[in-house]
């Protein structure tokens, strides 16, 4: 599997998942690394991605997800991505040669009613660009460091559209060349919480039995 994975991620480091049980290597090569590689992001791929998107399963089939791109070809449409995120994440997230920002469609098409599940969507979404773009050799990095009323001010998104996250989008790059302050993060383990923490039986706050259980499917 670590074979796998370092052909699909080819990552300053190889940083897969430590599951407690067997996952898609796509989804523990997944991860969001600060360097990112000059090199161009090929239109093709790029097409390939946003594609995943499309199919993703939403509420009604209302997708409700949008998202604002600029790859480096275009300066001035990239800068001005840039130029809203918060300074630390600036500072390395300029490098990448696509910035986008995601955005949801908080009313309903059908009716013009809230749509409450508009951002679960656009997670959706996001979730399949992510597994297409780890596919493809590619890395991403999702921020929700960056400032909202000037993204929508800057990028002209409708009042009932909400700006929801930044994202880097491009080849991974070397970790020394980012500021020393960012390589903890870099190199550190990947930790996730255990099942007792967000999986629970019948009613909220009682831990379901969920490790007995997948051992004994498992033997």
């Amino acid at each position: 599997v670590l074979g796998l994975l370092r052909g699909i991620v080819a990552a300053p480091m190889d940083k897969p998942a430590n599951t407690r049980y067997p996952i898609h290597e796509l989804i523990a090569g997944r991860w969001s690394p600060r360097a990112f590689a000059p090199r161009p992001v090929e239109t093709g791929k790029l097409h390939r991605i946003f594609e995943a998107a499309r199919w993703a399963p939403s509420s009604f089939n209302e997708q409700p997800w949008g998202f604002i791109v600029a790859t480096k070809q275009d300066e001035d449409a990239h800068r001005a991505i840039a130029d809203c995120l918060v300074p630390g994440n600036r500072t390395w997230a300029e490098v990448a040669p696509v910035l986008m920002i995601s955005i949801a469609k908080l009313t309903l098409d059908r009716n013009g009613k809230p749509n409450r599940h508009a951002y679960h969507d656009l997670g959706q979404a996001m979730a399949m660009m992510l597994l297409q773009a780890t596919d493809l050799g590619l890395v991403a990095h999702q921020m929700g460091g960056f400032d909202q009323d000037k993204a929508r001010a800057t990028l002209n998104i409708p009042d009932d559209y909400d700006p929801v996250a930044g994202v880097a989008l491009g080849y991974p790059g070397d970790a020394e060349k980012l500021p020393k302050e960012l390589h903890e993060g870099e190199y550190a383990p990947r930790q996730r919480k255990g099942f007792e923490e967000f999986v629970w039986s019948g009613v909220f706050g009682t831990p379901m039995p969920f490790e007995s259980r997948v051992k004994r499917a498992l033997e």
